[in-house]
């Protein structure tokens, strides 16, 4: 009756985060495509991941061409977590690599709020100076029709988080969250004994990329035989990331592995079972450098996947592409999108660059690196 009553629980917790988004996120023949892309060799320059693609559609963007430099706008989401601190550094860094092609770069922040980020899409529009316009949608349905409003009026290119439309020029991302959730999911399952159970940390809900890296993992969960104890979200706060699993601890619910839908507060999660006197669960973070040491100096079971912050370089290059009239990958420009195992962590880890940083940057190329994201030579 427990375990009913723990999985009712959860798929409850589930149906509101889906419906916060207003669609779904559990697709079987998407969970099945990123699941295939996982392992497709991607075309384009050798070492370069954030310029190449995976499959072979194109657009045509011979419309857009406009000659001389550029003005590129981008409306982002925010800067409220330290994956897209290490984005935001890629980003400015690949504008100013770019020299003098862009004539100048507006950047608005919403802030993580839905309301401000239309706003500041339509006066970007309506101010008339952009060339192209780069959106990081804070949420994947409210901001659907700001984004289709603005691709009437200039090309548009979305990356990181998606929107319900194929309005925009291109789609920029890694090959999605249900990628995440498989290559996290399978990991754990394949780690733990039918029964076990999993405590999954959470965001948001509503936001598509985090929506599905949950349903992919919660199915293979299903299949596996695990139970899922728990659904919380953490707002991305190491503080209450911690104080949930201590409550979970505390209340005597037996936690076999972790499950984060992103890895900023892993250690955090960690932290909570050493307080205990526990052993750490198996846990599934991310490419962040406190999470790789971590999991090197205390010989974890433990994966990293990504959604890489090299993808922020992509978007600029895009935007320059499209002015150009060149054809770029579309209606989705999809990204590889490795995993980090035992294997090849040591490989990711840099004494040199702080706890926060994010390992699949792409930027050690760029213009200040390592001191623009906060390292040491």
């Amino acid at each position: 009756m427990q375990k009913k009553a723990m999985l009712a629980t959860t798929v409850a917790l589930f149906a509101l985060a889906s419906a916060a988004g207003a669609q779904e996120f559990n697709d079987p023949a998407e969970f099945a495509r990123q699941r295939a892309q996982l392992s497709m060799t991607p075309q384009g320059p050798e070492g370069q991941p954030w310029a190449q693609h995976l499959g072979d559609s194109m657009v045509d963007t011979a419309k857009w061409k406009k000659d001389g430099p550029a003005t590129i706008c981008f409306s982002n989401a925010g800067i409220f977590n330290p994956w897209r601190v290490v984005g935001m550094h890629n980003f400015q860094a690949e504008a100013e690599a770019q020299g003098d092609r862009i004539k100048e770069l507006i950047v608005v922040d919403a802030e993580g709020k839905d309301e401000k980020q239309i706003a500041d899409i339509e006066a970007l529009v309506a101010g008339g100076k952009c060339d192209v316009l780069i959106v990081s949608p804070n949420t994947t349905a409210a901001l659907t029709p700001a984004v289709e409003a603005a691709a009437t009026k200039l090309p548009v290119v979305v990356f990181d988080r998606g929107v319900n439309t194929t309005a925009p020029v291109t789609y920029i991302h890694p090959v999605g969250g249900y990628g995440f959730g498989i290559s996290s999911g399978e990991f754990i399952a394949a780690s733990l004994e039918k029964g076990a159970n999993v405590l999954a940390l959470r965001i948001v809900p509503g936001v598509d990329v985090l929506e599905t890296r949950y349903s992919a993992a919660k199915n293979i969960f299903d299949e596996a035989g695990l139970n899922v104890v728990g659904s919380e979200f953490t707002g991305s706060d190491r503080a209450k990331t911690k104080s949930v699993v201590e409550d979970y601890l505390n209340r005597g619910i037996q936690i076999d592995a972790i499950w984060m839908d992103a890895g900023d507060t892993a250690t955090a999660a960690l932290e909570a079972f050493e307080d205990a006197g526990l052993p750490y669960p198996v846990i599934s973070g991310e490419d962040q450098q406190d999470f790789l040491r971590k999991w090197r100096d205390e010989n974890l079971t433990a994966i990293a996947p990504s959604y890489p912050t090299y993808q922020w370089r992509t978007p600029i290059i895009a935007a320059l592409e499209i002015l150009d009239g060149k054809p770029v990958p579309g209606p989705e420009w999809v990204l590889p999108q490795p995993a980090i195992t035992a294997e090849t962590r040591d490989g990711y880890i840099d004494e040199k660059l702080p706890p926060l940083h994010y390992s699949l940057c792409g930027c050690q190329d760029l213009p200040g690196y390592p001191a623009r994201w906060g390292g040491s030579d």
